[in-house]
């Protein structure tokens, strides 16, 4: 068996914690290399609360966790400030691209993944599998052509044609040096002098750019989009809750509207999945009075 460390990569804010949590736990739940896993936390706002929340995950488990403060980063903090602003998950999703420049020089392969995400099957299948040379893997996003073309599929066709393969980015087995060879930052840079990146949807439409026909594509039970309970039958390995409906949403009930949703409370904690609740609604309660 191999005993070679598993890294894996997430990046979220303070308001994200408790997800990022769960995501954690569900790769530990689900597998017996839990002594292999490097979960490398690119996080910012994070209060020293939550992050001893995230701390106790290796009273549980015998992982290693490695942090990186985005609001310490020169380079996020400028790369942020000038991309397009994506108001509903803050601009920490482009904290994804410069993952070959915050982990260290040991790493071959990282395993992204967003942190709406639960996992019930062996990472190391995942992980370990053969890339075939390519310098990523993903999963094909299955609403691929009207995320590129928007209404009536017409928009940005010179950009990104509908007819080519089109992966979602909440999960990404990364190779480290063909990342870095790709020189992401650069090309970033290159797409927003040239007004692409006003144009697409955010980092998931660039890094479709960047690795246009030069991705691995993986089953779809590695990264089942908008899970609903009609997958619970099918076996998913992970699930991605990207629709309105969330596991942990703040009305009652409704994270029974999505796959797996009493799994995903339990996997949080009961501690903590009322704890999140409660945070998220006083969150609500201020934006709906800064509005009235």
């Amino acid at each position: 068996m191999s005993t070679r460390p598993i890294h894996i990569a997430l990046t979220f804010d303070d308001n994200f914690w408790a997800p990022a949590y769960a995501t954690m736990r569900s790769v530990c739940l689900f597998t017996h290399r839990r002594s292999d896993l490097v979960f490398h936390l690119c996080h910012r706002t994070l209060s020293e609360t939550h992050r001893a929340d995230l701390l106790a995950i290796t009273e549980e488990f015998p992982v290693k966790l490695e942090w990186y403060d985005l609001d310490r980063s020169d380079m996020f903090r400028d790369v942020a400030a000038r991309m397009p602003e994506n108001k509903r998950l803050s601009n920490i999703v482009y904290a994804r691209l410069m993952i070959d420049k915050l982990l260290g020089p040991d790493v071959e392969r990282v395993l992204y993944l967003d942190c709406d995400m639960l996992v019930r099957d062996a990472i190391e299948k995942l992980c370990e599998i053969d890339m075939e040379g390519r310098p990523i893997a993903a999963v094909r996003d299955s609403i691929g052509a009207f995320i590129t073309g928007g209404r009536d599929l017409k928009a940005n066709r010179d950009i990104l044609d509908p007819a080519d393969p089109y992966f979602n980015a909440g999960l990404v087995l990364i190779d480290v040096a063909q990342w870095r060879e790709a020189d992401i930052i650069g090309q970033l840079e290159v797409a927003l002098r040239e007004g692409v990146m006003q144009r697409i949807y955010y980092d998931q439409d660039f890094l479709n750019l960047v690795f246009k026909n030069r991705w691995l594509e993986l089953p779809w039970r590695w990264n089942t989009i908008d899970a609903r309970h009609a997958h619970e039958g099918l076996n998913p390995a992970i699930l991605h809750y990207t629709g309105e409906s969330k596991p942990w949403g703040i009305f009652a009930g409704m994270f029974h509207w999505v796959a797996f949703g009493r799994l995903y409370r339990h996997v949080m904690t009961n501690e903590l999945f009322y704890r999140f609740a409660r945070h998220r609604w006083k969150r609500w309660w201020k934006k709906k009075l800064r509005l009235s």
